[in-house]
C-alpha cells in the first residue's frame, strides 16, 4: 500500500468514503500526531478504533506517536520538526495551531487536518481542491452556514424563529439566507 492510500484510509476513518486496499505485507506505517488534547479523547479513540477495524493494529503494522498528545501550543513547532525528522507516513493534526506547526515543518509529508476553517486560515486553497500536502475537515466553515440553517429548518419545519450564536469575525452570510427562507434569526 502506498502512502496516499494509507492517508485515504485514515481520512476514511474520520468519516470520508473509504476504498479498500490491500496492505503491504511486513510494512509498518507510522502516524505522527500533533494534538493539544489527550489520546483518550472520544474523537481520537473513535479514529483509532476505525483504523484498527481496517486492519491497522498499533504495535504490529502501525506505530502511533504517543508523545503527540496533550501538547502545549509552545511545543508544537518542536514536536512537528521531530516527527518530520522521524519520517512518519502521515501527520494527524487537530486545531489551527497544530495544523500551522505541521504546515511549517513539512511540505512533503501528508497532513490530515481538523481545523476551524482550513480555507479561511490559509491552510488549503479550497475544500474541493485543497492542493499542497494538507487535507481534512473544516468544522466552522462559514460558507456552510446557509446549509446548516436549511437543515435546521427541515428538522423543525414549523419554526420561524431561530437563535444563532456566532463570532462576528467569521462574517455574516445569515442575512441573505434569512430573507430567502423567510425566517427571523
Amino acid at each position: 500500500m502506498r502512502r496516499r492510500e494509507f492517508i485515504t484510509l485514515v481520512g476514511g476513518a474520520a468519516g470520508w468514503p473509504l476504498t479498500a486496499h490491500a496492505q503491504e505485507p511486513g510494512r509498518i506505517y507510522r502516524l505522527g500526531d500533533l494534538h493539544l488534547g489527550p489520546r483518550n479523547a472520544f474523537q481520537n479513540a473513535a479514529l483509532f478504533e476505525a483504523v484498527k477495524s481496517d486492519g491497522f493494529i498499533d504495535g504490529q503494522n502501525l506505530i502511533i506517536d504517543e508523545r503527540g498528545f496533550g501538547l502545549s501550543v509552545d511545543v508544537l513547532p518542536d514536536h512537528a520538526a521531530a516527527i518530520v525528522k522521524a519520517q512518519v507516513d502521515v501527520i494527524i493534526t487537530v486545531g489551527d495551531p497544530s495544523v500551522r506547526a505541521a504546515q511549517l515543518a513539512t511540505k512533503a509529508i501528508p497532513i490530515l487536518a481538523a481545523g476551524e476553517d482550513l480555507v479561511r486560515s490559509g491552510f488549503v486553497a479550497s475544500l474541493a481542491n485543497p492542493g499542497g500536502n494538507i487535507t481534512g475537515l473544516s468544522m466552522l466553515n462559514s460558507d456552510l452556514d446557509g446549509k446548516r440553517q436549511e437543515i435546521l429548518m427541515e428538522l423543525v419545519p414549523g419554526a420561524r424563529h431561530y437563535a444563532v450564536v456566532a463570532c462576528r469575525l467569521l462574517g455574516d452570510k445569515r442575512t441573505s439566507i434569512r430573507h430567502r427562507l423567510k425566517v427571523r434569526v
